[in-house]
């Protein structure tokens, strides 16, 4: 089974989402949290559950309504790349 691998970006993610949340509601901020890490921990069980990401080599899986965890994968690990609220810009425009 491959490794499981966060991305310092992903983290990062996270947790300035779920300190947002705090600030309204310290409840709902630890349910959002423990809930993204016990999905994303299933992955390297089933990487191809999710659909295609917008971004070539990517998947994405949405975590409750709002919040989409960016991955990719291969047969030694699933990265989590990003954690983001659908809100969010993805993937980011490309200026030329």
């Amino acid at each position: 089974m491959p490794d499981l691998e966060w991305t310092e970006a992903a983290r990062s993610d996270l947790l300035a989402i779920v300190d947002y949340i705090l600030d309204h509601s310290p409840d709902a901020a630890q349910r959002l949290k423990d809930d993204i890490e016990a999905k994303v921990a299933k992955l390297p069980e089933f990487p191809k559950l999710y659909r295609m990401g917008r971004l070539e080599g990517t998947r994405e899986m949405v975590v409750w309504a709002n919040y989409v965890v960016v991955y990719c994968e291969d047969p030694f690990a699933v990265s989590i790349l990003r954690v983001l609220h659908a809100a969010q810009q993805w993937p980011p425009v490309r200026e030329d």
